[in-house]
């Protein structure tokens, strides 16, 4: 085993017991993306400590983290810190109980079920390596709010990320995967789809459910949406070209014998090609007014839509990608270090904390956080993942602690210069 690599090792496994219960507290405290409040203070306190200037604040919740030692490259590290509103369904004695109350007065469960928890920790336990271990150069380290609705990297920068820290050389982010612990994928080019999210308001006339002739029913409306939707990637777009629609959330009425005046859907899309994308826009927006001219809706009362958070397609520098992968191949074993995988449709924003700065490598892995058991159980049932990310039972093994430390730790210090 090299120097850096024992020093590191020692530093993380005395450092476990403490970090474990750190991801156990984030974990029981989930919070929404844009309300990080007790999640961002807990990390700029821990980052302050290790000898950090932190700044707070930016992008409503987002924390940035400085630690310079001379001369050197300057390098990036985002962890995004927001759950999900999602009830948890893992049985764990550490297991999210939360819930918020939306602004219309009804409650949400919130839990961590996309593995931003281990996100922050592994960050957290990574400053304590750079804090005592010998390298030169400028670490920047980024505490994310509101991955999940793809707004907070973009509200960092529209808020002055650059006018508080340096523009980095390279930059690194790391994902839970729900494959076993000690394996990651770091694989260059075009890794993940843009991504768009939109709400359309259908409107319409209100009146009894026994008298549906006098209404104008938007719930029928959006129902006819839903459905013709799905004809726009079977019948507008190149069989060749990769799309997704999915409509999330279907919002109407309150009781039974009332026609509602209006009803929300909520769309998310997936794309790679800007081309497709404006396809799927444009065949929203006609099935959209179409349906509403159908029953007889005027022109100012066609349905709304209103964007929301939206991101580009992340792509992995190749040249950058491969110099962590043969780094972490040093420390995981080749074997289980993925360089080849095709792309997905998830999606995500931190490549948009590059700001003005397009030219900036990104490197972005995926880490292991699955029993090795568990995924191998999975395997001989035919599933492809035991769990996969949003749903109710997602896992962080906490043998992932320790093993995301050891890569975020060996990725910044592959890039940070030795002295």
């Amino acid at each position: 085993m090299s120097e850096q690599l024992a020093e590191v090792e020692a530093i993380v496994a005395d450092d476990t017991p403490r970090l474990i219960e750190v991801f156990k507290d984030l974990h029981r405290n989930p919070e929404l993306g844009f309300a990080e409040v007790r999640t961002a203070r807990i990390v700029a306190q821990a980052l302050t400590n290790l000898g950090f200037t932190v700044t707070t604040g930016i992008g409503g919740t987002g924390v940035v983290a400085i630690l310079e030692r001379g001369q050197g490259p300057v390098v990036m590290y985002r962890a995004d810190m927001d759950a999900l509103a999602v009830r948890e369904a893992t049985g764990l004695d550490y297991a999210s109980t939360a819930r918020v109350t939306n602004d219309d007065g009804s409650q949400s469960p919130v839990a961590h079920v996309c593995g931003h928890d281990a996100h922050v920790t592994w960050m957290l336990g990574m400053a304590k390596v750079l804090a005592q271990t010998t390298w030169s150069g400028t670490a920047v380290l980024i505490g994310q709010p509101a991955e999940e609705p793809i707004s907070g990297a973009q509200a960092m920068v529209d808020d002055g990320l650059y006018a508080v820290a340096p523009r980095p050389d390279s930059f690194v982010a790391m994902h839970t995967a729900p494959v076993p612990v000690g394996m990651v994928a770091a694989a260059g080019g075009e890794r993940m789809a843009g991504t768009d999210q939109l709400e359309i308001v259908f409107h319409g006339v209100g009146g009894h459910g026994s008298l549906p002739q006098l209404a104008k029913d938007p719930v029928l409306m959006a129902a006819q949406a839903v459905v013709g939707f799905q004809s726009i990637i079977s019948r507008t777009i190149a069989p060749h070209e990769s799309a997704v629609l999915t409509v999330g959330s279907v919002q109407a009425g309150s009781t039974h014998n009332v026609i509602p005046n209006q009803a929300r859907l909520l769309v998310n899309l997936r794309w790679y090609n800007p081309h497709v994308r404006e396809q799927l826009l444009t065949g929203i927006r006609a099935i959209s007014e179409g349906i509403a001219h159908s029953v007889g809706m005027p022109d100012e009362l066609m349905p709304v839509i209103t964007m929301g958070g939206g991101s580009t397609p992340l792509v992995n520098d190749a040249q950058l990608t491969a110099r962590v992968a043969a780094a972490l191949g040093g420390l995981l074993g080749e074997h289980n270090v993925v360089t080849d995988l095709p792309a997905v449709t998830a999606s995500e924003d931190c490549h948009l904390l590059k700001g003005p700065h397009h030219d900036i490598p990104l490197a972005y892995l995926m880490v292991g956080v699955a029993d090795p058991q568990d995924y191998s159980d999975a395997a001989a049932r035919g599933q492809l993942f035991p769990y996969a990310p949003h749903s109710p039972d997602y896992v962080v093994d906490l043998a992932a602690i320790p093993s995301g430390v050891r890569i975020a730790s060996h990725a910044m210090l592959e890039l940070l210069a030795t002295c």
